[in-house]
């Protein structure tokens, strides 16, 4: 058994080779026994048929009887050449007299009639007498006179030598098929699985590190092909998941290295200040005092980035639990109430949202429903958790008045819309043109952001150069600047609330950061009109 299984090939190309070339063969073969079955049959037939319209003369008897030697035939008594008759007497005793020539010996037959197992005039088969190797006989037995019985006999010599000749044929006619099966089988496989070669090197070359190949794709309509279209997806997909996983990993590190960077500022000012506590036991009161003031002041630092913190990983854990309908407008005015205490010099608007550029009506365009008659805001409404909203416009205005100059106006736009295409680059979900939203909007009139650091204003940690109003770097807030996590925390809970933050840059102008939060009693775009006909309280 170990050896069958040492001799089996073991690549695919050489058993595909070798299982064709036992089918062809076997097949081959097959088909030379049926005809060499069939032909067998035929020329017995043909010898039976001959048997058949022979019988022996009536007198040719009576001489066997008597043991005269039978006289001359006539000329039309002349037996063929090949035939041989064999007589029983009365008494069932095979005489030694025969008809018929040839040197070959003939049919075995048994001394007695009695043995003879023919049945009368059916044809059968017998070897040949005294064990010779060679052709049987085919005899076949007739009922004489005075109960004499006689046997005639026909060689099958031809007969197995036409099936003899034709089985060394189909013998040699195999072995041909074999050998050319194996020899055009081989090259025939290989050039058809050439594709499946090309997919097994550029499979080596992946698994070497070559992560940016592809499987090619002859043709997608074979096994090979959908096999090369079903690897080629998988590699996409692993790619995908590699880069993911490669800039997920990025991230935390840059991520654990600004938190731990913003942790060890405040972390140590309280060990400076707390050392220095211990170091003099009688410093004056008003400097004790003051350094218990600052290592208040950097623990409570130290907990709000804590916090935030801790809020970044909620959100991006797990979705809003808590969901009541929120009013966007009092949320928006107590927010700018909030700020106004922060920031007395600070001037904040509350103005409902203009209309966006395009002709009144046209699909897209999408009117505002925040505005009503005579400069009134209307009640805009969305379901949400109403803590962590509140928690977006306090850091949209905290970020407006620590990032603009103290004479820089700040505007808060409430108001209701649809999505258009093309709007502005943001973070959180992607919502489709058309959609109904409740929009916040807090826009100033600061110099802007810079273009190339837009992009990455949402991300955790980061800080923009600051600059003043003419574009000068060295601005500075009127009071200490974030961690960089109020716009990523402001963010994370947009998409937790299934919308999204934008932001409208214009470098030198101001920037507008957009709030957009589903509107869940808002009508389907193609109801619009009935929408607005229904009335907001006020």
């Amino acid at each position: 058994m170990r050896r069958l299984r040492r001799l089996r090939p073991r690549s695919l190309r050489s058993r595909l080779v070798l299982i064709a070339a036992l089918l062809a063969t076997g097949a081959v073969l097959l088909c030379q026994l049926a005809g060499l079955t069939v032909l067998r049959g035929w020329l017995t037939d043909q010898v039976d048929d001959r048997l058949a319209h022979f019988r022996p003369p009536g007198r040719v008897y009576g001489d066997a009887g008597t043991g005269k030697a039978p006289q001359p035939p006539r000329p039309d008594d002349t037996l063929p050449s090949d035939y041989r008759v064999y007589f029983y007497d009365r008494d069932g005793h095979l005489l030694r007299t025969s008809l018929g020539s040839g040197e070959s010996p003939g049919p075995r037959l048994p001394a007695r009639k009695a043995d003879l197992n023919l049945t009368m005039g059916r044809p059968s088969t017998l070897p040949a007498e005294g064990g010779a190797s060679g052709s049987g006989w085919r005899v076949v037995a007739y009922e004489g006179p005075d109960r004499m019985r006689a046997v005639v006999a026909l060689p099958l010599d031809t007969v197995d030598g036409a099936t003899t000749k034709l089985l060394w044929l189909s013998l040699a006619l195999g072995a041909a098929v074999a050998v050319g099966v194996v020899v055009l089988g081989n090259g025939a496989v290989r050039l058809g699985l050439r594709p499946l070669t090309r997919v097994e090197h550029t499979a080596q070359h992946i698994t070497g590190g070559a992560l940016e190949l592809n499987v090619p794709v002859a043709d997608p309509d074979t096994e090979v092909g959908r096999l090369g279209l079903a690897l080629n997806t998988m590699l996409d997909r692993l790619r995908t998941a590699l880069h993911r996983t490669e800039t997920s990993e990025a991230r935390l590190r840059h991520f654990m290295a600004d938190a731990g960077h913003e942790l060890r500022t405040p972390l140590t000012a309280i060990q400076g200040f707390a050392e220095l506590l211990l170091d003099e036991p009688d410093m004056a009161a008003g400097r004790r005092h003051e350094a218990h003031a600052l290592i208040a002041h950097n623990a409570d630092r130290m907990s709000r980035l804590v916090d935030d913190l801790f809020l970044l990983a909620k959100l991006g854990e797990a979705p809003v639990t808590h969901r009541e309908p929120v009013d966007l407008l009092s949320l928006a005015a107590d927010a700018i109430a909030t700020t106004a205490i922060r920031h007395p010099h600070r001037t904040v608007t509350l103005e409902p949202l203009p209309a966006p550029p395009g002709p009144p009506g046209t699909a897209g365009a999408g009117e505002p429903s925040g505005a009503g008659t005579g400069g009134e805001l209307d009640i805009v409404e969305t379901p949400g958790d109403p803590h962590q909203l509140a928690q977006v416009l306090g850091n949209l205005l905290s970020n407006a008045a620590v990032h603009t100059p103290p004479e820089a106006a700040v505007r808060v736009r409430v108001g209701l819309t649809r999505v258009t295409a093309g709007g502005a680059p943001g973070s959180g979900r992607s919502l489709p043109p058309g959609t109904p939203v409740c929009v916040v909007e807090v826009a100033d009139d600061g110099p802007g952001i810079k273009p190339d650091e837009a992009h990455r204003v949402f991300d955790r940690f980061y800080r923009a150069t600051p600059h003043d109003r003419s574009g000068a770097p060295g601005f500075r807030a009127d009071r200490e600047p974030g961690s960089g996590l109020g716009l990523a925390i402001a963010a994370a809970i947009a998409a937790a609330h299934g919308g999204r933050l934008e932001l409208d840059n214009r470098p030198g102008e101001g920037c507008a950061f957009r709030l957009l939060l589903p509107d869940a009693t808002a009508a389907p775009e193609g109801h619009a009109d009935e929408a607005h006909r229904a009335p907001r309280p006020t």
